[in-house]
């Protein structure tokens, strides 16, 4: 899962899975031995604050800075790399983007 933009790298945030673990870019590790189960996965990005928090079923497991940008978009998916097998998987259920402006919380479904 990715949250692009920055003016510093080109993600605010990258959470990826290297040998069974799921880690922010390569380290910290913010979650073991991820493989053949469901996690709760929330990601708050404060553009004003310029801050990521990362919430691994509830418990926060990360804080960094943001990467600056004015520009941000998410995605996930699988990427191969390093050694990758000839079957990857990755699955997603109830996502949501909420953002928050000066008035209200908004929801995208």
């Amino acid at each position: 899962m990715q949250v692009f933009g920055g003016s510093s790298r080109a993600t605010t945030i990258m959470l990826r899975v290297y040998s069974a673990n799921l880690t922010v870019y390569r380290s910290p590790t913010v979650l073991e031995n991820v493989y053949n189960r469901w996690f709760n996965v929330n990601v708050i990005h404060d553009v004003g604050a310029s801050n990521v928090k990362v919430y691994i079923d509830g418990v926060q497991k990360y804080e960094g800075s943001g990467a600056g940008g004015n520009n941000h978009y998410f995605k996930f998916g699988v990427y191969a790399e390093d050694g990758a097998s000839h079957r990857m998987e990755s699955r997603w259920r109830q996502i949501r983007v909420l953002w928050k402006n000066s008035t209200k919380l908004d929801i995208i479904r």
